[in-house]
């Protein structure tokens, strides 16, 4: 089976990484040129790697095309590409629904959207795919944990949070500086601030089958550190700030 790709940023390039590093069979992969930097370093270090210059030709000599383009990108490309009918597409676009690929590519073939995200290099984090389809479910349970999806509007859910990755970086970055300005060192700090998190992660992962608001509950003790903690974010909003935050990514994908 050869895999191919069109686009090679931030997504497709640690989709590629995750695949790699894997046991999926595979013969070939075949990536776009179009960011020139990545795909050289993607072909330097992987050895089943070929950089195509022609998107049509990454078409012809692959059985699944994986779209990781912008939307803008996506609507411009995509409708001048002749797909092989019963080619697995799987789509990365946010914003362009399987209708409309289905209007663009106009042949057919088996069209699934999903949304990876950057652990999924180190074979990590979940993966909604919609709708349901049982080759990719298996292919990317092998670098992820898949999360099928029936109805497509749903998947807009999952867009939005993912549209939080940032700022969740952006929160361990703050507490790490503010263990540096109180005279840790960086190297520390940053260790001590991620490793936190992963383990909480990690932690709220294995006890997922119960509401989130019980780990919320038992990490605090009355009079506690986390119990002020939680008192001056709340205080100061800032729960409804993510909240706000969700619903406007949300508008965005909607509209």
């Amino acid at each position: 089976m050869n895999l191919g790709f069109i686009g090679t940023g931030k997504i497709a390039s640690s989709v590629i990484t995750g695949i790699c590093k894997s046991k999926i069979k595979y013969n070939k992969i075949f990536i776009s040129s179009r960011n020139k930097k990545t795909s050289k370093i993607l072909k330097k270090k992987f050895n089943k790697i070929f950089i195509e210059k022609n998107n049509q030709k990454i078409i012809q000599n692959c059985n699944w095309i994986f779209l990781s383009v912008t939307p803008t990108v996506g609507k411009k490309i995509i409708k001048k590409l002749k797909f092989k009918t019963n080619q697995m597409i799987v789509s990365f676009i946010s914003t362009i629904t399987i209708q409309e690929l289905k209007d663009m590519i106009n042949s057919k073939v088996k069209i699934v959207r999903a949304i990876p995200l950057p652990p999924i290099s180190i074979k990590k984090g979940p993966v909604p795919i919609c709708p349901p389809n049982k080759k990719v479910k298996n292919f990317f349970d092998k670098i992820g944990s898949t999360i099928e999806i029936k109805n497509e509007k749903l998947s807009i859910n999952f867009w939005s949070t993912s549209g939080m990755m940032a700022s969740y970086y952006d929160l361990l970055r703050v507490m790490s500086d503010w263990l540096i300005k109180k005279g840790i060192k960086r190297k520390d700090a940053q260790r001590y601030i991620t490793s936190l998190f992963l383990a909480l992660s990690e932690d709220a992962v294995i006890n997922s089958k119960k509401d989130l608001k019980h780990l919320v509950k038992e990490s605090q003790t009355p009079k506690g550190l986390n119990e002020q903690g939680l008192k001056e974010m709340t205080k100061k909003n800032v729960y409804k700030s993510v909240v706000h935050s969700l619903n406007s990514i949300y508008k965005r994908l909607s509209d």
